[in-house]
């Protein structure tokens, strides 16, 4: 078996020792970091994310902040969801596209103040997109990587820990997608309802990256009467429930559109980057493909890579990731197809290196299962 081998030249995250030292058995490199993806017991940590509590290593989630006085003004141009109206405290879902239009990351967009803010990113080199974008424009801006890393939080008991930690003012008044600032123990952070997960929860967005195993012993000790362990963001759970991920569900060649995430895109009465080769693709024939969601038959492997889909032995697409589904008793999955094939019923024949798969689309659309922010 395959293993990665941890050392100097890869980044680690503020709890990456004390991840390690509770179980941490696979990992995964995410903006040029190590991120856990198992503690070696993938039903176990499901049925935690789903039914109890679990604390997540997110701390490869890097933020890019843009301060100064042309922050709004730039890091709505960097979106193609509108940020004018964001108010401080607030964040939103804010897809972002390269100038020919192609989705290259899915941030959240924290609105700290009218000149500060934070591109909460996805795996991809945005850091340089938007100093290059502000250096071009010449915006007045100082674009860089703060020392912030994310902590999570999810799951349906993620709540009542929280208010251990926090009080209940505190929970009370943090809607979804809102954050503040507050500090815990002395040890900084940035409170925010939110998490890759449909079960909810909270991301602590720690500012002192020397705090990080004080900060993982103190949530720890405060699950513990709730049976908190550690976890990971769950390839189950996410599929289950339509949460994007960018890179792995998402070819280079995707648009915002094709992603499912058009809800998330503002045409009209704002410029971007990328609105005009949108509004062209859009204009010539609107999405080519489709995200959609699929239930497969037959023996599935371990999903390393795309794999190609046939209809009738003409190509269509690709199966871009499959797992087991606790909730649903089957194997289900995410595919990108040409809109040809992308109606509910359709199946597809997947070549699953070497496995022939039989895969049905789903009357699901992927982007109606994702909660849509604030």
């Amino acid at each position: 078996m395959a293993e990665i081998t941890i050392g100097s030249r890869i980044r680690k995250s503020p709890f990456f020792n004390a991840a390690r030292d509770a179980g941490a058995t696979h990992y995964t490199i995410y903006n040029r970091m190590y991120m856990p993806t198992s503690f070696g017991d993938p039903i176990g940590e499901y049925e935690r994310v789903m039914t109890g509590v679990s604390i997540w290593d997110v701390g490869a989630e890097r933020q890019v902040e843009i301060s100064g006085p042309d922050a709004r003004t730039l890091t709505d141009l960097l979106c193609a969801r509108s940020l004018a109206n964001l108010k401080p405290g607030r964040a939103r879902y804010a897809p972002m596209c390269n100038h020919d239009g192609i989705l290259i990351n899915d941030p959240i967009a924290l609105c700290l103040a009218d000149d500060r803010w934070w591109l909460s990113i996805a795996d991809s080199d945005v850091l340089l997109h938007c100093q290059a974008v502000a250096g071009a424009g010449g915006y007045d801006v100082r674009v860089v990587e703060p020392d912030v890393s994310p902590l999570a939080i999810q799951g349906p008991k993620a709540e009542a820990v929280c208010r251990d930690l926090f009080g209940d003012s505190v929970m009370d008044e943090l809607g979804f997608f809102h954050h503040r600032p507050i500090s815990l123990d002395g040890i900084p952070m940035v409170i925010c309802r939110s998490g890759w997960s449909r079960q909810g929860g909270v991301e602590l967005f720690l500012t002192d990256g020397s705090r990080g195993q004080e900060l993982w012993d103190r949530v720890m000790a405060a699950g513990e009467p709730y049976g908190i362990a550690p976890g990971t963001p769950h390839q189950m759970e996410r599929i289950e429930n339509g949460l994007l991920s960018y890179r792995s569900d998402t070819d280079d060649d995707t648009d915002p559109f094709e992603a499912e995430l058009g809800k998330w895109v503002d045409l009209d009465g704002r410029d971007f980057v990328g609105r005009a080769a949108l509004m062209s693709r859009q204009a010539d024939a609107g999405a080519r493909r489709r995200l959609v969601n699929v239930t497969i038959d037959g023996e599935l492997p371990a999903c390393e890579n795309p794999w190609p889909a046939t209809c009738d032995g003409a190509p269509a697409g690709s199966l871009r990731n499959a797992t087991w589904s606790p909730k649903l008793g089957k194997a289900v999955g995410l595919a990108l197809v040409p809109v040809a094939y992308a109606q509910a019923g359709t199946q597809l024949n997947v070549d699953a290196d070497g496995n022939p798969l039989v895969v049905t689309v789903s009357a699901v659309p992927f982007g109606e299962s994702l909660t849509a922010p604030a």
